[in-house]
C-alpha cells in the first residue's frame, strides 16, 4: 500500500474507533452519532457515500432496521441489545477502497464517573485483528492507540484457545501492540 492508502486507512480507523468508544444518552438515534465516524475524513476533505451502520437481525438478515447509523435523519433511538454495524470507509474512484467493519451491540446504560446520567455505549461483537501494517500510528491520539492495543489484546485472549499453535502464533503477531 502507498502512504496515501495507509493515511486514509488510519482516518477510517479513527472514525471506527470514535464510533466504538462513544457513550450516549437514552433516546439517541444513529443519525445523531454518524458524524463521529466521518469527522476524521471530513477534516481531510474526504467522505464516503454509504451509511455508517445498519441493524443486523434474526437469521443474520443484513440491513435490518429499524436502527441505523447514517447521515439520513432517523427517529428510531438506539436501545440496549440492538446490533448495529460500524463500517466507515473511503473509496478513491478508479483506484482503491477501504472499509473497516465490525458488528457491535448497544450496551445497557451505565454511570460515568462524575456524570449525572447513565449512558449507553457499544461493545464489539466481531473480533478480528486490524491490519497493523496499514496504521500510521503517529496519526492516532493516545486514547485511540490504547484502544487498538486493548482491542487486539481482547482478540488474542478470546480467540487463541480455539486455534492451532501455528494459527495462535500468527494471531499473536497480528495483535502485537502498536
Amino acid at each position: 500500500p502507498t502512504q496515501e492508502m495507509k493515511e486514509r486507512y488510519t482516518l477510517v480507523l479513527k472514525g471506527h474507533i470514535a464510533l466504538t468508544r462513544v457513550r450516549f444518552p437514552e433516546g439517541t438515534t444513529g443519525s445523531a452519532i454518524d458524524a463521529l465516524a466521518r469527522a476524521p475524513l471530513w477534516e481531510a476533505g474526504l467522505d464516503y457515500d454509504h451509511g455508517t451502520g445498519h441493524g443486523v437481525g434474526s437469521y443474520l438478515g443484513v440491513h435490518e432496521g429499524p436502527q441505523r447509523i447514517a447521515k439520513a435523519p432517523s427517529t428510531v433511538a438506539l436501545e440496549p441489545g440492538m446490533i448495529v454495524s460500524n463500517e466507515p470507509g473511503y473509496y478513491k474512484t478508479d483506484a482503491y477502497g477501504i472499509r473497516i467493519e465490525n458488528l457491535q451491540y448497544v450496551t445497557e446504560p451505565t454511570s460515568i464517573n462524575g456524570g449525572d446520567r447513565e449512558m449507553l455505549g457499544f461493545e464489539p461483537l466481531t473480533l478480528a485483528p486490524l491490519d497493523r501494517r496499514l496504521i500510521v500510528s503517529g496519526m492516532l491520539s493516545e486514547k485511540e492507540w490504547l484502544w487498538v492495543d486493548a482491542y487486539h489484546a481482547r482478540v488474542l485472549q478470546e480467540l487463541s484457545p480455539s486455534l492451532t499453535p501455528e494459527e495462535a502464533d500468527w494471531l499473536s503477531k497480528a495483535c502485537a501492540p502498536l
